[in-house]
């Protein structure tokens, strides 16, 4: 009996239990947690506009490499007209799929907040010169041994000269 309500806690705490992904986790719903993610190619920020007067009510710059995870609670704010709501969120590393979420703000109802993402410029790809110091490990330097060719197996470098150039 008590195997059975281990698996019943379980389910039970799967199926309610947040599960934060860009996916939307387990069961994605419209009042699940929010997930955005940042990355070298795609830093973002994320902004939450209050539409009833346009003004910007939260603006986070998710740093690379993290994620943020938004949860919206509905009449559990400090006013019931402007801000009936609670916003719940947490900057987490990137991939982190549960957690608890230990920053809050009183936010409009759903109905009169809107959010925005944007993405940030990112790192640009620089090529590299073409009169750079060569790699010992780049191919025009691997023994016969090692090419697709085949050739002498004794690789061993002469310890002399082996960083002399």
């Amino acid at each position: 009996m008590t195997r059975l309500h281990f698996t019943g806690l379980l389910l039970a705490t799967l199926l309610t239990g947040g599960c934060y992904s860009p996916q939307g986790g387990l069961m994605p719903s419209s009042k699940g947690a929010l997930t955005y993610y940042s990355t070298a190619e795609e830093p973002k920020t994320v902004m939450l506009l209050d539409m009833r007067n346009g003004e910007n009510i939260f603006e986070m710059k998710i740093p690379v490499g993290r994620q943020l995870v938004m949860q919206f609670y509905a009449d559990k704010g400090d006013d019931e007209v402007y801000t009936p709501d609670l916003m719940k969120y947490q900057i987490m590393e990137l991939g982190t799929s549960y957690g608890s979420l230990n920053n809050s703000m009183t936010v409009p109802d759903a109905y009169s907040r809107r959010i925005d993402v944007f993405i940030r410029p990112g790192e640009r790809y620089e090529p590299a010169e073409p009169n750079r110091p060569l790699r010992t490990d780049e191919l025009a330097d691997r023994p016969e041994g090692w090419t697709p060719a085949g050739g002498s197996d004794d690789y061993r470098p002469d310890p002399v000269t082996t960083y002399d150039d």
